[in-house]
């Protein structure tokens, strides 16, 4: 008989999968993950990875919101996104990755994109304990936003990842602090006409963007993108995802 190790198989550990987090966070970190429901509007670049970091940590209910089927201009920086799974919508892709991941996960995805009008729906079966923005476009970000600052709903929101190169860059701010950042700019102004003038946790990046890179779009919910690497966006999902880890656990 052949006794060979085949040598692609590792042996088991014993660990259960979450063994790692659980040696971390604590038994009751980990359950707090565990019973908590985060909503994530946006899965690409940013907010793919910020909800995957969720699921790995053991965020126990999620709901994910995104329109999009992955395109072939996805595959550079974002990760569900393959030569197979171009044309397949976003949010069913992470819906199937993330019950692979954790058997136990209850994963909610709508495939719809969130304007003004449909932002109360989006909470009509009850409550998030945060909510991750990582919408793209100004109008429905600023709805979101808004509902969220109105009703006293945790949220933590992604500014501008594309065009930027520089990690060291990135970082936690408060919204009206941002500079070097456009997509934060409108949103301020935004707010500020509809007298929401209040301290906003945001994910940003204080470099400013390379305008070689801008890309004019004929959409009507975007005008204009930027050239972007995998880098930037994947940090600001993981920055993302590391604020509401640690403020639901409370460490």
């Amino acid at each position: 008989m052949d006794s060979t190790i085949d040598p692609v198989s590792e042996p088991s550990t014993g660990e259960a999968w979450d063994d790692r987090t659980l040696r971390l966070l604590g038994e009751d970190g980990v359950e707090r993950l565990r019973r908590s429901s985060v909503l994530v509007v946006g899965v690409g670049g940013v907010g793919g990875y910020a909800a995957e970091m969720l699921a790995r940590s053991g965020v126990g209910n999620m709901t994910i919101v995104d329109s999009d089927n992955v395109a072939e201009s996805n595959v550079n920086r974002q990760l569900i996104a393959t030569t197979s799974t171009v044309g397949r919508p976003k949010v069913e892709l992470f819906a199937d990755r993330f019950r692979d991941i954790n058997p136990e996960i209850n994963v909610n995805p709508k495939i719809e994109f969130v304007d003004a009008e449909k932002i109360e729906d989006l909470f009509c079966n009850g409550g998030y304990d945060y909510v991750v923005d990582a919408i793209d476009t100004v109008a429905p970000k600023v709805a979101l936003i808004a509902h969220c600052l109105r009703h006293r709903i945790p949220i933590v929101s992604s500014m501008g990842a594309g065009g930027r190169i520089d990690v060291t860059k990135v970082g936690y701010y408060d919204l009206w602090e941002t500079r070097e950042d456009g997509l934060a700019r409108a949103v301020r102004q935004k707010l500020k006409a509809m007298s929401l003038r209040r301290p906003l946790k945001v994910v940003a990046s204080t470099e400013k963007p390379m305008s070689h890179s801008l890309i004019q779009l004929e959409t009507v919910n975007k005008r204009s993108s930027y050239g972007t690497l995998a880098t930037i966006p994947a940090l600001f999902g993981i920055f993302l995802a590391n604020h509401v880890i640690r403020k639901l656990t409370g460490i």
